[in-house]
């Protein structure tokens, strides 16, 4: 059950570090406003040059990983196994 956690833990930081530092690129308009993060895209991707639109998918891929990873590694997972169990148990 530890690795699990630990997996978990794993992707949330490292894929919200990755999120945090493209949205700091690409979201910041400037440091002293406070839309840090949040705002819209500082860049024109009508004009953006392949570079940045790859940054900027994988800032939504980084996102969403951030969210469900450990939602996989915390719950589905866990709640999976104990399906499993209640099933085998019920056969037996």
């Amino acid at each position: 059950m530890a690795d699990e956690f630990v997996k978990g833990l794993g992707i949330l930081t490292g894929a919200g570090l990755m999120w945090m530092v493209l949205a700091g690129w690409y979201r910041t308009p400037s440091f002293g406003s406070t839309e840090q993060l949040v705002a819209p895209l500082t860049v024109d991707t009508a004009n953006a040059t392949l570079l940045n639109l790859v940054a900027i998918t994988l800032m939504d891929v980084f996102f969403w990983l951030a969210l469900l990873g450990p939602l996989t590694f915390w719950v589905l997972i866990p709640a999976g196994r104990q399906a499993r169990k209640a099933v085998e148990e019920r056969r037996s």
